[in-house]
């Protein structure tokens, strides 16, 4: 697939990362019920269902039981902040971070996505301990490797933004190749395949990608190249 020349309104969050917070969501679930009915009443819920708008919704009714355990609820504010976060209500969602993050204070995917959504709201500095925590926690997640290097690259450091992106490729596979091939190719950098394969050629474009400012994101700005690799 080859992308167009036309971008359209940025997201924030790549797919790869959508679906990777989701299927942790369904995991955490099941070990936060008490019961396997429970676990599985959880899981047909629509606050963990893959509609972000219905979400939103479904997450704030779930909230407002009564007898959640911490884990549930924590797995449900975290949720609905991803979903806030992907139609750009960043306050919105750093308020939900917030409040699963003082339930479950080492909860390494809402650290990293936490980090992700200062970052797109322009709160860099408060982003970087965000991820490293995450980091910390779970060293093996090549989303929390993406953020960081979206937070070195805007900081102007060079080479530990690169080994980061390559360790977010390294981690995530051919997907993640793929999506850094597609944005890379938007920005007229990358005129390769999407063949999800780390090649010199993608190197170099990821390269200049980076020293040329902050504002080359090698995440693909538009939804439809998105869709056409996940």
């Amino acid at each position: 697939m080859v992308c167009g020349p036309v971008l359209k309104k940025r997201k924030e969050i790549a797919v790869k990362r959508v679906l990777a917070a989701l299927g942790l969501a369904i995991s955490l679930i099941a070990t936060a019920a008490p019961t396997t009915s429970k676990a599985e009443q959880l899981d047909n819920h629509p606050c963990f269902g893959k509609d972000g708008m219905q979400r939103i919704e479904a997450c704030t009714e779930l909230l407002q039981r009564r007898g959640l355990d911490q884990h549930t609820q924590a797995l449900a504010y975290s949720t609905r902040a991803l979903a806030l976060s992907l139609i750009g209500q960043y306050a919105a969602a750093i308020s939900d971070y917030d409040k699963a993050l003082a339930l479950l204070p080492d909860f390494a995917m809402a650290l990293n996505n936490r980090a992700w959504a200062k970052f797109k709201f322009g709160k860099v500095a408060s982003a970087e301990p965000d991820v490293e925590r995450s980091l910390q926690l779970d060293g093996t997640s090549p989303h929390a490797h993406d953020t960081r290097a979206h937070v070195r690259q805007w900081q102007g450091r060079t080479q530990a933004a690169l080994h980061d992106y390559k360790i977010a490729m390294r981690l995530g596979g051919p997907k993640m190749i793929r999506l850094y091939q597609c944005g890379l190719q938007a920005h007229g950098l990358y005129l390769g395949p999407l063949s999800g394969i780390l090649t010199d050629q993608l190197e170099l474009a990821l390269r200049e990608c980076v020293k040329q400012s902050s504002k080359c994101d090698p995440l693909p700005p538009d939804e439809e190249c998105k869709a056409g690799i996940s």
